[in-house]
């Protein structure tokens, strides 16, 4: 298993908008099959010291990363 992606990791200030709008689907997609769902996802307008954040509790977009790392590893598609 990979390790998991610190809140600050300095690669997050690289993802754009639309680069965390197309992992926030495949959370969507990867997610669904195991009852994931959050239908109000989306990327949050504040930021903090330059990082975008996930609006699902304001999560920094290693968790989303993280989420998603933990899906891939645990089902394949």
């Amino acid at each position: 298993m990979n390790a998991p992606i610190d809140p600050h990791d300095k690669i997050l200030r690289t993802y754009t908008e639309p680069e965390v709008t197309a992992l926030l689907l495949e959370l969507h997609e990867r997610g669904r099959p195991l009852g994931l769902r959050w239908g109000s996802v989306a990327v949050s307008d504040p930021t903090i010291d330059g990082r975008l954040l996930v609006d699902f509790g304001d999560a920094p977009v290693s968790t989303l990363l993280n989420l998603l790392t933990l899906l891939r590893e645990g089902r394949p598609g």
